[in-house]
């Protein structure tokens, strides 16, 4: 019995490795695919010759992007956007998420202020008021047009709440007896135990702030102030000067298709630096503060 329970365990451990690297495959081969397109001639990208290795390799569309100043200008509005709009959306994630996570003896007016949550997440009042609203406020053509408008992100707020609504209880009833005050419960018991629901709603913050191009395009008019995402968007091949080619060698060896490649590129690498920091603590933060009885 042992011996077919050693060798069913095998089969299973076997059977989840090769559907796990199945699943990478699945998630690394089109990454590599776009890559390769970015270092291609623009002929073989034409042709579709172009698979997971560069054919005829050219830097032809990353010395178009990174000669542009206005690339770098771009680039580091939404590096600012990130730090300000992440910043935002967690402390007032933080705020709303605990006291809504009370229960209503504590916390009376809980469930009024619950729905209301759920209404703003369920209905919108469309483009148009959100546009003059914005307007209206004096936010145009400044960065904290693109930061203040997604300042409190309800569906990050619900899922913290769920988090702090299932944390052990024994902890803050432990902590109540000691004479914590709220905050002092939210800063050194609540949080501290949340940390990898924190890490996750901070990196869908980090992320929607910097993917974003819709809100650059309506809000922003000065070109000095366009996020990345924006001007990539916005962003038509032209006749450059070139420290490394002419501008008809280096129009001659890249087509659109390399040039989206390479624009995807660029624009993923900030994302691919911050997640390995946030992954430590959605493997590592799940067992913190876990209560033995």
């Amino acid at each position: 019995m042992v011996k077919y329970k050693s060798l069913y365990n095998r089969v299973f451990d076997t059977v989840v490795i090769v559907l796990l690297v199945f699943l990478t495959l699945i998630c690394l081969l089109p990454l590599l695919n776009v890559l390769a397109l970015s270092l291609s001639d623009k002929n073989a990208a034409i042709a579709g010759k172009v698979t997971f290795i560069p054919v005829d390799f050219t830097l032809a569309a990353y010395n178009y992007l990174l000669d542009d100043t206005k690339f770098f200008t771009s680039f580091f509005v939404s590096f600012k956007r990130v730090i300000l709009g992440g910043s935002i959306n967690l402390v007032i994630t933080l705020l709303m998420a605990y006291p809504l996570s009370l229960e209503t003896d504590e916390f009376p007016s809980r469930n009024r202020y619950m729905w209301f949550v759920l209404f703003t997440m369920l209905f919108s009042a469309g483009i148009v008021p959100w546009y003059f609203v914005i307007k209206g406020t004096g936010l145009l053509d400044s960065i904290w047009a693109l930061v203040i408008p997604s300042a409190v992100p309800i569906y990050n707020v619900i899922l913290l709440m769920n988090f702090f609504r299932n944390q052990p209880k024994a902890i803050k009833e432990s902590a109540k007896i000691d004479g914590v005050s709220s905050l002092q419960m939210l800063t050194n018991i609540c949080i501290p135990l949340a940390k990898p629901a924190i890490a996750t709603v901070t990196l869908f913050s980090i992320v929607g702030h910097w993917n974003n191009f819709f809100d650059g395009m309506l809000l922003i008019n000065s070109p000095e102030k366009i996020p990345l995402q924006t001007y990539i968007q916005q962003l038509v091949v032209k006749v450059v000067d070139s420290t490394t080619l002419s501008s008809d060698q280096l129009i001659a060896q890249m087509s659109q298709r390399t040039f989206n490649a390479a624009k995807i590129v660029i624009s993923t690498i900030p994302i691919l630096v911050v997640y390995p920091f946030m992954q430590k603590y959605f493997v590592k933060g799940i067992t913190l503060g876990s209560v033995k009885e």
